[in-house]
């Protein structure tokens, strides 16, 4: 541990928060390492979380699932995306292809 590790968990943790969380972590690797190198690591990581799912061990799941999460935020940081900003776009004022607020799409269809 370093004199500059955080001393307690944020309790109201945003997309947005994170996102600037990852970025000033990792930004100045994430830069050097680019997108396809990032993606790379990011497709290990959904593996990982993959094994995990299978075997159905909460605390490997909870940390596969925050490793995939921070991936993807610095997969959206590389690419100037703002995660918080896109997701509301598309997720927040219903289903993106029926339109209900509760998704009334058949299951064989991918909302």
């Amino acid at each position: 541990m370093t004199d500059n590790a955080p001393t307690d968990t944020p309790k109201d943790l945003t997309v947005r928060d994170l996102q600037q969380m990852i970025q000033a972590m990792f930004g100045h690797k994430d830069s050097q390492r680019g997108i396809d190198g990032t993606f790379m690591w990011f497709m290990e990581e959904v593996g990982e979380l993959s094994a995990a799912l299978r075997s159905r061990n909460p605390e490997e799941l909870k940390g596969e699932f925050a490793d995939v999460l921070a991936w993807l935020v610095t997969l959206a940081n590389l690419t100037d995306i703002d995660l918080e900003n896109a997701v509301a776009e598309k997720y927040c004022r219903g289903c993106p292809r029926c339109h209900a607020v509760i998704c009334e799409c058949h299951l064989s269809k991918k909302p």
